[in-house]
């Protein structure tokens, strides 16, 4: 009995310890009342629902339906509001229960997303494996402010020749792709995209409406060409719903902006911003807002402004990291004053224009030089460029106007047969094959030779083989100042004519005939 006692004592005291830290909690807590605001569906439409019942719904808030289906609140009316729906709407009904979910619509963003297909909410159609996110973002942010933002002055080379040489674009630019359909405006993406490959620079390809096989054509040439490594592309069909494809160039957006934030540089792809104006105008006629011109609503070119403003060069303090966007528009009958183009070339700062007909008589790729402008890019144009190109943009326009105007006479001047036969070589000598992009050492060899009057001896079918020789020539024998070149370094004129003596050599061990480089 003497043993017991201390143990029963023990254990009394271990129990009002106890006893007394339950009181201190049971105390401590307060009854709290979550609320939760739900409505009822009244109609239900392609792609959009009202409901009432939601006095505290914020705009652009998800909402949440019965069976776990997802819309926006786009619309707040005084007696309904106007949702936009990013799920299928069947087995909504009118009288359903909805709720708000208190968040904005937001995207997973991250590493994991290199190399998937997702679609505008971010879940995969690639596979069934979920993606890995870092976090996640809304897709509506502010674009950065006037002070958070840096001069575009870094080069964003699109191994294209005539775009690197006379429409240049760096990184941070703003540049729309423009041109009727078929002209060759998304292999023009596709090929800056590919030429990234080992330049640290991470792309975001959003399709929006596009046919299944088109984006299954794109995804299989990213994977064939290892650019997948280094991509994420965003997907928004014409089966899926008017939601989906309203908001996928802004998830898009946020995907690219995490990249950007982290310091990297990023190129993002809207394929094409045609299309999504007509979603968003197909859904705001549905929600019965005023129609202006064309039946567009009065806030499209707001849409597409806060869309595009998000894309810049941010200071060292935000990560210094860059966005390049390259919108695509479609134009019908060659119409570049339509309502959307016009829109879309206010806002950007520059256009690539691609002409339907360079493009049926085979000049590929088909971009009209005269017409297509870069605002930014020329201050970040490698040196090489401006010493071997000079006035070729101007001479080049001008040998156009002159071909036209030569189809009217019989006889010509010397000197006019002079400045035609040189610019068709010229002419020739820029076209490029799809999934054929050049390097900048490789472009300013070929430029070199055809700007000095190397090519006017060669009858025009044989430019094309003739610049392939003079760019292995100067490659493989000029290893070091190729490199200097690809590095921002200037040429002296011992260089040119060291490159000039290559591409002697290169054109007189073929046999091929050729003028003085001085003529």
């Amino acid at each position: 009995m003497t043993d017991e006692r201390p143990a029963g004592e023990e254990l009394e005291q271990v129990l009002d310890e106890a006893l007394g830290t339950l009181s201190d909690v049971v105390r401590g807590r307060r009854a709290r009342l979550d609320f939760e605001e739900s409505g009822t569906v009244c109609f239900v439409g392609k792609g959009i629902a009202r409901v009432t019942g939601l006095p505290n719904v914020c705009s652009e808030e998800l909402v949440r339906f019965s069976g776990g289906k997802l819309g926006i609140a786009l619309n707040l009316e005084p007696k309904e509001v106007a949702v936009i729906l990013l799920d299928s709407g069947e087995g909504i009904e009118a009288g359903q229960e909805v709720r708000r979910t208190g968040r904005v619509v937001d995207v997973p963003v991250g590493e994991g997303l290199l190399g998937r297909v997702v679609d505008a909410k971010g879940d995969p159609l690639d596979s069934s494996e979920p993606v890995p996110a870092a976090g996640r973002l809304p897709i509506e942010r502010p674009a950065p402010s006037v002070m958070e933002r840096l001069p575009v002055t870094v080069p964003l080379q699109t191994g294209i020749q005539v775009i690197d040489a006379l429409i240049p674009i760096g990184r941070g630019q703003r540049e729309l792709v423009i041109g009727d359909r078929h002209t060759g405006k998304t292999a023009v993406a596709l090929d800056t995209v590919i030429n990234q490959a080992g330049k640290d620079v991470i792309c975001v390809y959003c399709a929006i409406e596009q046919r299944g096989s088109s984006v299954a054509n794109v995804i299989g040439e990213l994977r064939d060409k290892g650019a997948m490594e280094y991509s994420v592309v965003v997907v928004a069909s014409g089966d899926d719903p008017l939601g989906l494809r309203y908001i996928a160039p802004f998830a898009a957006t946020s995907i690219a902006e995490y990249f950007m934030e982290q310091g990297r540089d990023v190129l993002i792809i809207y394929d094409d911003l045609t299309r999504h104006a007509r979603a968003y105008r197909e859904l705001s006629l549905l929600l019965r807002r005023p129609p202006a011109r064309e039946a567009y609503p009065g806030d499209i070119f707001y849409l597409h402004s806060r869309l595009l403003e998000r894309s810049t060069h941010l200071v060292q303090e935000r990560g210094g990291g860059s966005l390049t966007a390259l919108p695509i528009v479609e134009t019908e009958a060659q119409n570049i004053s339509a309502y959307i183009p016009t829109n879309l070339i206010s806002i950007t700062d520059g256009q690539i224009y691609l002409s339907p007909k360079l493009y049926q008589e085979g000049v590929l790729p088909a971009i009209d030089v005269g017409r297509s402008v870069s605002r930014v890019g020329g201050r970040t144009q490698l040196p090489a460029y401006h010493q071997v190109t000079g006035d070729l943009r101007l001479s080049y326009s001008q040998f156009e106007e002159l071909e036209t105007f030569s189809r009217f006479g019989t006889s010509l001047e010397e000197e006019t047969r002079k400045t035609l036969e040189r610019g068709r070589r010229v002419r020739e000598a820029l076209k490029q094959e799809q999934f054929e992009t050049r390097a900048v050492p490789e472009q300013i060899a070929s430029l070199l030779a055809v700007t000095r009057g190397m090519f006017d001896g060669l009858k025009i079918p044989e430019v094309a083989g003739a610049k392939r020789r003079v760019e292995r020539a100067v490659t493989r024998q000029m290893p070091e100042l190729c490199q200097a070149i690809a590095g921002g370094a200037a040429l002296s004129p011992e260089d040119c004519d060291a490159m000039l003596e290559r591409v002697r050599d290169a054109l007189v061990a073929t046999g091929e005939g050729m003028e003085d480089a001085n003529a």
